[in-house]
């Protein structure tokens, strides 16, 4: 089966998710997760129609942007250390994994120099895992609230990462507490931070991410195959 038509098979499984909970499938974007795609796997991606591509490691994410970063919208999804920053914020539109104050100072340093406002998701751990990285649940207001001072980083919304379980439907609590904690950030009504996104849903549980929220859906073994 080729990239195209999973990409068929997964707008399908979104629609119906959609249908379920109400909602339209224009407000869920997909970014196909591609560090383990080859340079032709990609182009694959991008003439499936996918615009959205997402990245875990910035070393190896540079190669490919050499080669390819004049197509797609490219995000960094993965835990970025603070030296690393220099190498992507020219080339990724998005950061999904701000999850420290140290971070965010290394953020706007390099975005001002270049002129950029950059959104980034703040990333939380929900499950709790020890083997996850971002802020506890109760950490995540004040965080926002010190992100003010930085003006070249605009926190458009959350980021979690459910635990990997055989049944996808227990991650639905998951899901629902990031759903609920975006909405009472939301109603502080933080002028540097609109929150409106919730980037949440992998290839084994995001129909159940999109019927909790999810706007932003992070996809690699169900576009690729396993």
């Amino acid at each position: 089966m080729s990239i195209y038509d999973r990409w068929l098979k997964v707008r399908d499984n979104i629609e119906r998710a959609c249908a379920k909970s109400g909602r339209r499938p224009e407000e869920i974007t997909v970014v196909a997760v591609t560090k383990y795609m080859s340079l032709e796997q990609m182009q694959e991606v991008f003439d499936a129609g996918l615009e959205h591509v997402g990245e875990n490691k910035a070393q190896d994410a540079l190669k490919k942007w050499e080669q390819l970063g004049h197509r797609g919208t490219w995000h960094f999804i993965g835990h970025l250390q603070s030296n690393k920053v220099k190498y992507v914020i020219d080339k990724f539109r998005y950061i999904h994994s701000l999850d420290r104050h140290s971070l965010a100072k290394e953020i706007e340093k390099r975005a001002s120099r270049h002129g950029l406002s950059i959104p980034c998701f703040i990333q939380v751990n929900v499950s709790g895992e020890a083997s996850k990285h971002g802020l506890h649940p109760e950490e995540v207001e004040s965080f926002i609230e010190d992100l003010v001072e930085f003006k070249h980083i605009i926190p458009i919304g959350l980021m979690t990462m459910a635990p990997h379980v055989e049944d996808p439907e227990q991650t639905r609590p998951v899901f629902a507490r990031l759903k609920e904690l975006q909405l009472r950030l939301q109603g502080k009504k933080y002028p540097h931070a609109p929150l409106t996104e919730l980037s949440m849903g992998m290839s084994n549980d995001y129909t159940i991410a999109v019927e909790e929220g999810a706007t932003y859906l992070r996809l690699g073994s169900c576009l690729m195959g396993r």
